[in-house]
């Protein structure tokens, strides 16, 4: 499926390899308190240290916007590549990324040695792919390995800048695995292929809802979004989230799906609620009886079974999106019946980042999943069809 290069591919014994990652992790107090992102760049850097390679880890943390925020520096993440590589990380304490300390660590290293620069973004060129940050980080290595899924569909320095300066530029593990799963699912699915959307915006998902209709067999929709689909089919929705501005589009979707032969399944009953919030008066109505003060929350119970016998079958599943307000344990009901529903059917079953990914691994189902994307951007743009930056800037095989 991949015709990039990875890892695989390219002889690192001795060379600087300047690796991008995604270590852009939730920090409470300085302490991390998701290590997903971590663990699942370690078999690509653990190759590269095996094969006697001199490796420099970049990453972003979080919106410094180009200024040295302590908060917001790598350090807690360098401290901890230490416990789970079982070997010293030399932390290269620069403000500028590229500064003395960055140098001195890296004329220093032997083969196998590893060194994490500091937060990318501390440089505001960084976002905007400029330059001069681009070469002084090609400077640095004879070799760039992009494993960072999260960020492939930005254009930023230390992801596609980078590359216009180094003669081998390859993906790693990590990559190479999203682009295989997601890419499959969408140019090559084994059937019946069923897509999930939901979340609050049908805006978000335009793009997808339309890329999708052209090759799933059922686009199932809950969240917030199935309200303007319901508006359209001239359900009457109460206070429920609607985007006014995209009644046609659903509209012209539903159409779409019709003439296509596609199954487009919408929510049949939801539960309601007075307000916006967990200790509320909720109940379950029928699609159609939404009174006028009450607003949908959740899928009712008819539609997650509705939405759970579409899974049954089903060889291929992308899931992207909760099925109501997640957080608010009242109405977390409809998501919890998907992922269930998810972790039972032996099809391959991909989760695209985000809060659908949270709302897996919260549930304990995260281990019954094929794939679980670290990238809800870069997932949602690649079922959009679109080619992500990232990918496109390392070597054709």
């Amino acid at each position: 499926m991949l015709n990039k290069k990875t890892v695989e591919d390219i002889s690192v014994k001795g060379k600087k390899v300047l690796v991008r990652c995604d270590f852009n992790v939730p920090l409470k107090e300085g302490v991390i308190t998701d290590e997903n992102r971590l663990t699942a760049a370690l078999p690509t850097i653990n190759k590269l240290i095996d094969e006697g390679a001199k490796v420099i880890l970049c990453s972003h943390l979080g919106k410094p916007k180009g200024e040295a925020k302590p908060e917001l520096s790598l350090a807690p993440v360098a401290k901890r590549l230490n416990e789970l590589l079982k070997k010293e990380v030399v932390f290269a304490a620069d403000d500028t990324v590229v500064g003395e300390n960055a140098k001195k660590a890296v004329e220093s290293m032997q083969d196998g040695d590893v060194v994490l620069l500091e937060n990318t973004r501390y440089r505001k060129e960084e976002t905007k792919n400029g330059e001069a940050f681009s070469k002084e980080l090609a400077s640095l290595c004879d070799v760039f390995v992009n494993d960072a899924f999260g960020t492939a569909h930005r254009s930023h320095c230390s992801n596609v800048g980078v590359t216009q300066y180094v003669d081998t530029c390859a993906v790693g593990y990590l990559m190479e695995k999203e682009i295989n799963f997601l890419g499959n699912a969408v140019n090559n699915p084994e059937r019946p292929f069923v897509a999930i959307l939901g979340g609050a915006k049908v805006s978000d998902k335009i793009n997808v809802i339309n890329n999708l209709l052209e090759k799933v067999d059922t686009l199932i929709i809950g969240g917030g979004m199935a309200y303007t689909f319901l508006k359209a089919k001239g359900d009457r929705i109460g206070k429920s989230l609607l985007e006014a501005d995209k009644v046609d589009y659903a509209g012209d979707m539903i159409k779409k799906a019709e003439d296509k032969g596609v199954k487009l399944l919408l929510p049949i009953d939801n539960v309601v609620a007075r307000e916006f919030k967990n200790d509320t008066p909720f109940k379950t109505v029928s699609h159609d009886g939404i009174d006028p003060d009450w607003q949908g929350l959740d899928i009712g119970a008819e539609t997650q079974t509705l939405f759970a016998d579409a899974v049954k079958d089903a060889k291929t599943v992308v899931w992207n999106g909760p099925m109501g307000v997640f957080e608010f344990e009242n109405f977390a009901n409809g998501t919890k019946a998907v992922a269930k529903a998810l972790a039972a059917t032996d099809a391959t079953t991909i989760i695209g980042g985000g809060d659908s990914a949270a709302a897996v691994n919260q549930l304990g189902f995260g281990d019954k999943m094929s794939h679980i994307s670290t990238g809800g951007g870069a997932s949602l743009e690649f079922l959009e069809g679109k080619e992500l930056p990232g990918v496109a800037a390392a070597n054709n095989k």
